[in-house]
């Protein structure tokens, strides 16, 4: 997905295994991944997409303009969080330590890779099934 304000930048569908950049676009009022060959294009993820860091991420904190935090893990996994707030930024990064971060306060320019992409078939209301609720 791209967040609401990504609607007026050119974007395309994540492919698994390419690299992407987090990049600041010049018709938004925020960050995202845009593709390593074609920055000013906005990756769109599906919630359930792994991505792997080339380093360990940098973020800004809430109340900072300067990137001043890092995650321990540079896995992270794709989702949409405050869905019912419909003003604010849904994008977001879950790490392997339960850490979560907004898309739009990353860094830029830190690079990554899609390492897997969600399977269509079990994705129900834009979140993976557990292999339980597949049955």
């Amino acid at each position: 997905m791209c967040d609401y304000s990504l609607e007026h930048v050119d974007s395309r569908p994540a492919e698994a295994g390419e690299r992407v950049i987090s990049t600041k676009f010049a018709n938004a009022i925020t960050l995202g991944f845009g593709g390593a060959a074609d920055p000013g294009v906005a990756v769109c993820l599906l919630p359930g997409t792994e991505i792997a860091f080339e380093h360990e991420v940098a973020y800004r904190s809430r109340f900072s303009m300067i990137a001043d935090m890092r995650t321990n893990s540079r896995v992270a996994r794709f989702r949409q969080i405050d869905l019912d707030k419909p003003q604010v930024h849904h994008d977001a990064l879950e790490f392997a330590s339960g850490e979560t971060v907004q898309l739009a306060r990353l860094a830029e320019g830190q690079t990554a890779r899609i390492i897997q992409l969600p399977r269509a078939a079990e994705m129900v209301a834009g979140e993976p099934l557990e292999l339980e609720d597949a049955r």
